[in-house]
């Protein structure tokens, strides 16, 4: 089922969601259904599912040189989002990137997705690669989400990369886009990104995930601008807990976000992370509890591989 068709079923009541990083290749996906397990309690319709860039190791060859070979160290996105699909019945959703895919790439995995019975796909731009300052297009990929949301919706219609395939047989995915409430760090202004969000919209995005973000006050500021400018589809906000002390570096400086004063304060006084975890624990639920009350269609939570936190919120709000 779509996104969209999970919220206007939901008539109004706020659902519960969240979003899993693939294992590292040779871990097994018995740990992720270990976390995800806990969840499932609180009745998510949809689970998203993040896809990594490429990357370069260096492998040592007989002669003392280094050999540069390109990998990807969390693979099986789609895989893993079948494998939820049929052991949780539960929407999975994909995240599908422009960088490190030609649109033909992209193109194939879109097919595997609807022969899968995927409804759902989020589709990013995606990180630069480590090594590069800015993000470069794949050569024959896409530069922007706008133009990865335009391929969805055309093949949504039937329209493949080289032809028109008649067909009773068509794709029919809900598409989901980031949003970002402090901006993203390349844009110049809010206003710049708001109008790129709108670009996407305009393009087919049938709904938007926001960025993390620590003050609630960001998010409905957001949304309001967002209503402004004729952007109607929901807007899902998103939300992290603190979970370890580096947090409080590692956050604002990877997302271009600012943290209250008072949870700094709080972060601050812990003298160990089981605490700061506590805080973070603690923090999310008022948070969540905010958006509910104001009407957030959903609560989507990062949970970045662990579920213990999550599970202590959403047991608090839902």
């Amino acid at each position: 089922m779509k996104v969209t068709d999970h919220i206007k079923q939901a008539n109004g009541k706020t659902l519960f969601s969240f979003e899993i990083v693939p294992p590292q290749k040779g871990q097994n996906i018995q740990d992720l259904y270990n976390n995800v397990d806990p969840l499932m309690e609180f009745k998510p319709p949809f689970i998203d599912v993040t896809t990594s860039r490429e990357e370069y190791v260096y492998i040592k060859k007989e002669n003392g040189l280094l050999e540069q070979k390109m990998t990807r160290m969390r693979p099986g996105t789609v895989g893993i989002c079948a494998a939820l699909k049929y052991k949780y019945d539960v929407d999975a959703i994909p995240h599908v990137l422009c960088g490190g895919f030609t649109k033909e790439e992209t193109e194939y995995v879109l097919v595997d997705c609807h022969y899968l019975g995927l409804d759902n796909i989020v589709a990013l731009r995606g990180d630069s690669m480590k090594h590069e300052p800015y993000f470069k297009a794949t050569e024959g990929g896409h530069n922007f989400a706008s133009e990865l949301v335009t391929q969805i919706k055309e093949l949504n219609e039937g329209k493949y990369l080289h032809n028109i395939i008649e067909t009773n047989n068509k794709p029919d995915f809900c598409i989901g886009v980031a949003g970002y409430p402090e901006k993203h760090l390349e844009a110049p202004s809010l206003e710049a990104d708001l109008r790129r969000l709108k670009q996407k919209v305009d393009a087919g995005a049938d709904y938007v995930v926001t960025q993390m973000f620590f003050d609630n006050a960001k998010y409905f500021e957001f949304v309001e601008k967002a209503r402004s400018i004729g952007i109607t589809v929901p807007i899902i906000p998103g939300i992290k807990p603190v979970a370890v002390k580096r947090h409080q570096q590692i956050l604002p400086q990877v997302f271009r976000l600012d943290m209250p004063e008072a949870l700094i304060s709080s972060i601050e006084s812990c003298s160990n992370n089981k605490q700061v975890r506590q805080v973070g624990i603690e923090w999310a639920i008022q948070q969540s509890k905010e958006l509910i009350e104001k009407g957030a269609p959903v609560v989507h939570f990062y949970s970045m591989g662990k579920s213990d936190n999550i599970k202590a919120i959403a047991k608090e709000v839902f």
